[in-house]
């Protein structure tokens, strides 16, 4: 029993001096031992840097697609660059009229919930004398509201008779509404869109574009009733749906697909004038884009941490040159191998540790830098298992560059090492 205990004991003692041992020699050399790891520090640096932020895009994505549910589909018009006669046509041949719509809640029984919405593009919206400029203006219906689920964190939102009866009332987002330095119940206050006077009914959250291309600093937008668009200038029609559940929307997809390829008369050997996608499609997408930027940004950091691991492997044979009568005079007191082999394996692998954890302060800089720059990356943050994985490539790396170094100090003859100059 008690032999059982002082095993354990024994080990854990001679891993402390080792490492003690290991740490001692990493100090007396500290240039050396800086200038060794910097291949370490850049691959653990690199990959924490890259892995966090893609977890960083990927929580604001994935944010922003809970407020639509995965089960969201984009109606939007499409000209094919490649096929038919219709890539001669303008766009404007193909893009939807508000009746192209009419009755696709009926033939369509995979689809719970439609709003068709009307783009106008950007406008200068003004408050008295504080004005935004390129705010995104869009045309939606009530049904818009059930789709999204955007929080409205003040007033009520666009309703059925504010369309029907085509009132210039409008919703903006608490961003802008900060910007146009308005009150803090701005309800029934005017603002300005373009020459056209507004009334403010509701003020909703402010969310990041779904699309990665716009600038997310100054993107803001108001909402309008769908009619109320054709008042200011003929807009770009396109539709958000809701099918009845996430499995569903692949028939919606066709449903749809079949609806409008009648509704719009085209001919079966003619290409589709529309598309149809869902939010889980592009989720998936992005999904393998990240998988490929990751799988990229491995190679990159294999290669900082084969050149890391080759100069760790060439400093430590220098120590075990520098240290051979050391090596013959523990050798001639009766150190074993094994004692020779695990000390100058731990100093290998302290040697790793210490570059990968300031590669992770170097990685954890680069963050905070990026998060200050990128406002939707700003919940950036390096995940526990990338840390840990880090950890465990620098364990292995100074596993397999030590060992060599290791076992040739190991094998050293007692005699020769007591001989060496």
């Amino acid at each position: 029993m008690i032999s059982l205990i002082r095993a354990p004991l024994a080990f854990l003692s001679f891993f402390y001096q080792s490492i003690y041992l290991a740490a001692g020699q990493i100090w007396a050399n500290k240039t050396r031992s800086i200038l060794t790891t910097i291949g370490i520090v850049i691959g653990v640096a690199s990959v924490t840097a890259v892995i966090a932020t893609l977890s960083g895009l990927k929580h604001s994505i994935l944010k922003r697609v809970e407020n639509f549910g995965t089960n969201t589909l984009i109606i939007l018009p499409f000209k094919s660059e490649n096929e038919g006669l219709i890539r001669r046509a303008p766009t404007r041949i193909v893009q939807f009229e508000p009746e192209d719509f009419d009755g696709l809640l009926k033939h369509c029984p995979s689809v719970d919930k439609l709003s068709r919405i009307a783009n106008i593009g950007r406008y200068t919206v003004r408050s008295n004398e504080n004005s935004v400029e390129s705010v995104n203006i869009q045309g939606i219906e009530t049904a818009y509201h059930d789709i999204e689920h955007r929080p409205i964190i003040l007033g009520r939102k666009i309703s059925v008779i504010d369309d029907m009866q085509v009132r210039y009332v409008c919703l903006i987002d608490s961003k802008l509404q900060d910007k146009l330095r308005l009150g803090r119940n701005c309800i029934g206050e005017s603002i300005l869109l373009g020459r056209y006077r507004f009334r403010i009914i509701g003020v909703f959250e402010w969310q990041p574009p779904l699309d990665l291309g716009q600038s997310v600093d100054n993107y803001h937008q108001v909402f309008i009733p769908f009619s109320t668009t054709f008042k200011l200038q003929r807009p770009f029609i396109m539709a958000w749906a809701a099918s009845k559940a996430t499995e569903l929307s692949e028939e919606a997809k066709a449903e749809m697909n079949f609806f409008f390829r009648r509704k719009l008369n085209i001919k079966p050997n003619e290409p589709d004038t529309f598309s149809v996608s869902s939010l889980q499609t592009q989720l998936d997408t992005f999904e393998q884009i990240s998988m490929v930027v990751t799988l990229v940004a491995g190679g990159i950091v294999g290669i900082s941490l084969l050149v890391g691991g080759v100069g760790i492997m060439n400093i430590m044979l220098v120590s075990v040159s520098e240290r051979t009568r050391e090596i013959g005079l523990r050798k001639a007191v009766g150190a074993k191998k094994s004692a020779i082999l695990t000390q100058f394996l731990v100093e290998s692998v302290v040697l790793c540790f210490i570059g990968g954890f300031v590669g992770l302060g170097v990685g954890q800089l680069i963050i905070l830098l990026i998060s200050t720059l990128i406002s939707l990356l700003e919940m950036t943050s390096i995940p526990l298992w990338a840390i840990f994985l880090s950890f465990a490539f620098c364990g292995c790396v100074g596993i397999f560059f030590g060992i060599f170094p290791a076992l040739k100090a190991a094998r050293l003859d007692p005699i020769e090492a007591l001989r060496h100059e």
